[in-house]
């Protein structure tokens, strides 16, 4: 039986950016486009009844910011994964996108197929960002330099797979580098962020940077 489309909804600002996205999304298969919105203002009332799985979003909106979309849609709607696609990749913008519960963080020149890959993998739990943004924000974090604090009674095991979390790496190039199915790193990630008590990639990466967990 074959899976149904992954249902994907847009707010970008930029017509010719929307539509060209739109079509890009609705033209692959296993994707489906189920709105594409100019604003927060006009994505917030119709993200319930699109139901989307992803949402796709540019943080320089006009109105209401996408940060702002992005924590009001997450308190409103918290099964919808909420990925940015902005030309930004500045400290600030990066740090409150993820702060405010985005899933992710591509930058617009993220090619095609990779955009795709990404919305698979954070429909599957991940958290992908491009390799700038993900640069950046180890900086960011390694910058507070907080004291080390409970181990949280991560194994070894558990813990090498939380430093290439950190590192950046996906589900797919960590079993490669392991040795091991992508199945059973995601046994142990789902494992590790119950001992961290998060629910996302960007939330379990900061809180091992911020607490110092690995060397």
């Amino acid at each position: 039986m074959q899976n149904p489309p992954i249902r994907v909804a847009l707010v970008e600002d930029r017509h010719e950016i929307r539509q060209g996205l739109g079509e890009m999304i609705a033209g692959s298969e296993g994707f489906e486009c189920c709105g594409a919105y100019g604003s927060m203002e006009e994505a917030l009332p119709a993200m319930g009844a699109a139901a989307p799985a992803v949402a796709l979003i540019d943080i320089g909106l006009p109105g209401m910011s996408g940060v702002e979309g992005i924590r009001e849609i997450r308190r409103r709607h918290p099964g919808i994964r909420l990925l940015v696609l902005s030309i930004y990749n500045d400290d600030e913008r990066v740090f409150a996108a993820i702060c405010a519960g985005a899933c992710g963080y591509l930058l617009k020149k993220t090619p095609p197929a990779k955009l795709l890959e990404s919305i698979r993998e954070v429909v599957a739990g991940g958290a992908p960002m491009s390799p700038e943004i993900a640069s950046r924000v180890l900086t960011l974090f390694r910058e507070f330099s907080p004291p080390r604090q409970a181990d949280y009674n991560l194994t070894p095991h558990e813990l090498r797979l939380l430093r290439l979390l950190v590192e950046g790496h996906n589900y797919k190039t960590m079993s490669g580098l392991l040795g091991v199915s992508v199945h059973a790193v995601s046994f142990h990630m789902r494992h590790i962020y119950e001992k961290l008590e998060v629910h996302s990639k960007s939330a379990a990466v900061g809180k091992a940077l911020r607490q110092r967990l690995i060397d």
